[in-house]
C-alpha cells in the first residue's frame, strides 16, 4: 500500500536529545561532564508531549542521532539511554518512531563492536522504509565520516545504497528523502570540512549520487543549530537540537509537509509547537487532496 501516493502528510523531525550534553557543555567536559541529564529528560518530555497532541497526526517522528551523550564505553551511557527510552515509550503507538545513529551513539570511529551494540538498542543503522509513494532512506553517517575500524561495512552500506535507489527508481516514487546525522554541509556545497561536516571528496561523491537519483532532501543534525543550503536541487536541511543548544536556537522539533510537488518545512520551538500546534498554513497543504 505505501508505494502509492495517496495523498499530502507530514513527519517531525528532532535530532540530538543527546542526554547529558548540557551539563557537560555547562561544566566544560565533554569528556566526563555528562553525569546529570534531567534538563535533557523534561525537554525530550515536552518533544513527545507536543507531538502527541498534533491534529492530525505525523506519520512517524525520526530522530537524527546522538540519542544521548555518553560514547560507547563510558560510564553513564546505559543510564541515558533507559532514561530515553523511558520517555519515548510515552511517545503515541500511532507515530511509528524512526532512530539515526549518531557519532555519540556509535563512537567517532565506530567498530563493528559499537554498532552491533547500537542495533542491538535501537534498531539497524541503515535502512529504508515507504510511507504514501515516498521513499525514505536512514544512512550511518559515521561510516562516510570515520571508517577506517570498519571499512568493510561501509562498503556494505554503499552497495546496498545503490541497491536501494535502483529500487526507487524502478519503483518511480514521488520523491526520495534521506536521514543521516552528519550534514552533507552546512550551508555551501563547497565549503571546508571541518567537525561538523562531511569531508569534500566524500561529500562530492555523495551529492553527485543524490542529486542523480532525483533526491529531493537531506535532513540531519549533528549541528545544534539551524542551517542548510542547496546542491543541484537537493536540499540539505539542518535541524537543532531537541537537547543542548550551541547557537542562538531553541530547543525544537521540525515539522515537514510532503506534497505531490514539494516538500515544505518549518522548525519550530518545542513552547511553539506545545501550545499553538502547526500553524494554518502548513495544515492548508495537508488538506489538499493532490
Amino acid at each position: 500500500d505505501e508505494y502509492q501516493w495517496n495523498g499530502p502528510f507530514y513527519f517531525i523531525q528532532g535530532a540530538d536529545p543527546q542526554f547529558g550534553l548540557m551539563k557537560a557543555w555547562a561544566v566544560g567536559d565533554t569528556n566526563n561532564g555528562d553525569d546529570e541529564w534531567g534538563e535533557e529528560i523534561k525537554l525530550a518530555e515536552q518533544a513527545v508531549q507536543a507531538i502527541n497532541k498534533l491534529n492530525p497526526k505525523p506519520k512517524f517522528f525520526v530522530l537524527c542521532g546522538d540519542l544521548i551523550h555518553g560514547m560507547p564505553g563510558t560510564q553513564w551511557r546505559k543510564d541515558q539511554e533507559q532514561d530515553l527510552k523511558n520517555v519515548l515509550k510515552n511517545t503515541d503507538q500511532d507515530i511509528p518512531l524512526v532512530f539515526v545513529s549518531g557519532n555519540h551513539d556509535i563512537g567517532n570511529t565506530p567498530t563493528r563492536e559499537t554498532i552491533d551494540n547500537y542495533c542491538k538498542n535501537w534498531g539497524d543503522d541503515y535502512f529504508s522504509f515507504w510511507v504514501g509513494g515516498v521513499f525514505f532512506l536512514v544512512l550511518n553517517s559515521q561510516l562516510y565520516f570515520d571508517s577506517s575500524k570498519c571499512s568493510e561495512l561501509k562498503q556494505a552500506q554503499d552497495v546496498w545504497l545503490d541497491e536501494q535507489l535502483a529500487v526507487a527508481e524502478k519503483h518511480k516514487c514521488k520523491h526520495i528523502i534521506v536521514f543521516q546525522h552528519i550534514p552533507l554541509f552546512l550551508r555551501n556545497p563547497d565549503e571546508d570540512h571541518d567537525y561538523f561536516n562531511l569531508e569534500k571528496s566524500v561529500r562530492q561523491e555523495i551529492m553527485e549520487k543524490f542529486h542523480k537519483a532525483g533526491i529531493k532532501a537531506v535532513f540531519s543534525g549533528h549541528y545544534h543549530r539551524n542551517a542548510g543550503g542547496c546542491y543541484r536541487g537537493l536540499e540539505m536541511v539542518v535541524s537543532s537540537a531537541i537537547g543542548c543548544q550551541l547557537g542562538e536556537d531553541t530547543h525544537g522539533l521540525r515539522v515537514v509537509v510532503v506534497t505531490s510537488e514539494k516538500i515544505v518545512h518549518r522548525y519550530y520551538s518545542l513552547n511553539e509547537l506545545s501550545s499553538q500546534g502547526i500553524e494554518k498554513e502548513l495544515l492548508d497543504m495537508l488538506a489538499k487532496q493532490n
